[in-house]
C-alpha cells in the first residue's frame, strides 16, 4: 500500500545565492519609491527638458508599473526553480472506528495484536497519528528546466519593457515641454498682434479726428483688434492644455507648471539611425526563447516522471490498552501516462503554433520599426527646412511691417493693407515658432525610433 498525504503547510526552499538578488530587488523597490513620496515638496519652480524627463522616469504610474512586473518576474523564477528542491509535509489527525478493515490496521501500527481478536469484528479502535513525508521528483521530461528557462526570460523581457517604457515616456515627456514653447510662442505672436494693431489704431485715430481718414478705416481696424484678441485667448486656451499634458506625463497635479527653454540643450541628432538596439525587438527575442521553453515542456508529456519518496508515521491508541507503534516507508515511484486523449499532441501543437507567431510578430516589427526610422528621418530634414525658411519668412514680415506701418503714418495705404500685412507677420511668427518646436520634437522622436533615451548624458 502506498500513502500519499498532501501538506497543509509547505516550507518554502531558496537557496543562499537566492538572498543576494531578493536584498537588491527589495532596496531597488524601496529607493524607487523615495521620489514619489517626496515629488510634491522637491519639485523645481522652473522645468528644464531633462529634469522633466529624469522626473518622469521615476514618478510616472507607468514607470512605476514596470518596476513592479520586474519584481513579479523574479518571483516567478523563484517559484520556477522550487522545482528542483524536495517537498515536506507533515499531517496529524485523530479518529475513531469500528470498520474491520481499518480497525484491524490500527491494531497492527499500535502493536497491541492478540491471537483473541477476531479479524470479522476487532471491535472500536481509535488512532492518534502523526505522519511526515518527504517527496522528490527525480525526472519529469525536462519540464522543470524549462519552465526555469522561460521564468528566466520573461524576465529579461519584464526588464527590457522597463528600457520600452522609460524610452516612450521620455518622448512623452520632451513632446510635452516643446509644445509648451510652441504654445508660448504662438501667444507671444499673438500678443504682438494685438499691440501692433493698438497702435495702428492710435495713429488711424489721430488721422481721423485730423480728417485725413474715414471712419470706415478706423473700423476696419478696430475689428481686426477684437479678431486678433480672440486669436489670443484661443492662444492662451492652448498654452494652458499643453502645461496640464505635461503635468500628466510628468505624474503630477495641479494648475501651474513654468518651462526653462535656455537651459534645454539641444540633443544630438543620431548620425546612423537603426532600430536594432531597440529594447522592444529584444524584449520579443527573449520572447521567441519563452515560447521555445513552452514547447519543451509541453512535449515533456511525452516522457515518463519519477518520484523518490519517503515518510515515517507514528500511531498512538487509547482504547486497546494504549498502543502504539512507528513505522517509515521509501520507494521510487514511476509514473507513464499511456493515452491521454491526445492531450499533448494538442498542447504540442499549440505551443509550436505559438512561437511560430511570434517569430511573425518580430518579422513585423521589424518592418514597421525600419518603416519608423524612415519617416523620423524625413520628418526631420523636413521641420530642419521649415525652419531655414521660416526664419528668413519672418525678417521680411518685419521689415514688411514696419515700412507698412510708416506708410499708413502719413496715409499712403489703406487700413486693409496694413491688416494683411499684420497678419502675415503674426503667421510667419507663428510658423517659426512651430518649425523649432517640431524640429526639436523630431529629433526626439528619432533618437525614440533608435531606441535611444532622451538627454541620456
Amino acid at each position: 500500500m502506498i500513502w500519499i498525504f498532501k501538506s497543509k503547510k509547505s516550507r518554502e526552499w531558496f537557496g543562499i545565492a537566492d538572498v543576494p538578488m531578493i536584498m537588491l530587488i527589495c532596496l531597488y523597490c524601496a529607493v524607487s519609491h523615495l521620489p514619489s513620496a517626496f515629488a510634491q515638496d522637491n519639485l523645481p519652480d522652473v522645468w528644464t527638458g531633462p529634469e522633466a524627463v529624469q522626473f518622469a522616469l521615476k514618478n510616472n504610474p507607468d514607470a512605476q508599473i514596470a518596476i513592479k512586473r520586474i519584481a513579479s518576474s523574479v518571483a516567478a523564477i523563484k517559484e520556477a526553480n522550487a522545482t528542483f528542491y524536495p517537498q515536506l509535509g507533515a499531517q496529524a489527525g485523530y479518529s475513531r472506528t469500528n470498520n474491520p478493515m481499518y480497525s484491524f490496521g490500527n491494531i497492527l501500527n499500535q502493536g497491541v495484536f492478540s491471537n483473541g481478536i477476531d479479524f470479522n469484528d476487532p471491535g472500536e479502535t481509535d488512532d492518534l497519528q502523526f505522519m511526515l513525508q518527504l517527496t522528490y521528483r527525480i525526472y519529469n521530461g525536462g519540464r522543470r528546466r524549462a519552465g526555469v528557462a522561460e521564468a528566466t526570460a520573461r524576465k529579461k523581457i519584464a526588464m527590457l519593457q522597463e528600457e520600452a517604457v522609460k524610452n516612450s515616456l521620455g518622448f512623452a515627456v520632451v513632446k510635452s515641454f516643446f509644445n509648451i514653447v510652441q504654445a508660448r510662442e504662438n501667444v507671444n505672436a499673438r500678443q504682438a498682434a494685438v499691440q501692433a494693431i493698438d497702435a495702428s489704431i492710435h495713429v488711424a485715430r489721430a488721422r481721423f479726428e485730423e480728417g485725413d481718414l474715414l471712419k470706415q478705416e478706423l473700423l476696419n481696424l478696430q475689428v481686426q483688434k477684437s479678431l486678433a484678441s480672440e486669436n489670443l485667448i484661443q492662444a492662451q486656451h492652448g498654452l494652458a492644455l499643453s502645461k496640464q499634458g505635461l503635468l500628466n506625463v510628468l505624474g503630477l497635479t495641479g494648475n501651474q507648471v513654468d518651462i526653462n527653454l535656455a537651459q534645454t540643450p539641444l540633443q544630438p541628432v543620431p548620425t546612423e539611425p537603426d532600430f536594432k538596439d531597440r529594447s522592444e525587438l529584444k524584449a520579443m527575442q527573449f520572447l521567441i526563447q519563452a515560447k521555445q521553453a513552452g514547447l519543451r515542456q509541453a512535449k515533456s508529456g511525452y516522457y515518463p516522471t519519477a518520484d523518490a519518496f519517503g515518510s515515517y508515521q507514528a500511531d498512538k491508541g487509547f482504547e486497546m490498552g494504549s498502543g502504539s507503534g512507528d513505522s517509515w516507508m521509501a520507494g521510487i515511484r514511476v509514473n507513464m501516462m499511456l493515452f491521454d486523449g491526445k492531450q499533448t499532441d494538442a498542447r504540442v501543437q499549440q505551443a509550436g503554433i505559438a512561437l511560430a507567431q511570434t517569430k511573425d510578430e518580430l518579422r513585423k516589427m521589424e518592418l514597421a520599426y525600419g518603416l519608423e526610422i524612415r519617416q523620423a528621418v524625413l520628418n526631420l530634414d523636413q521641420t530642419d527646412k521649415r525652419c531655414r525658411v521660416t526664419e528668413k519668412m519672418v525678417t521680411s514680415a518685419q521689415e514688411s511691417a514696419r515700412l507698412f506701418r510708416e506708410r499708413f503714418k502719413v496715409g499712403l495705404v489703406l487700413s486693409s493693407e496694413l491688416i494683411d500685412t499684420e497678419n502675415r507677420l503674426t503667421e510667419a511668427q507663428v510658423r517659426y515658432a512651430m518649425a523649432n518646436a517640431e524640429y526639436r520634437i523630431a529629433v526626439a522622436n528619432l533618437r525614440r525610433a533608435c531606441g535611444l533615451l532622451q538627454y541620456a548624458d
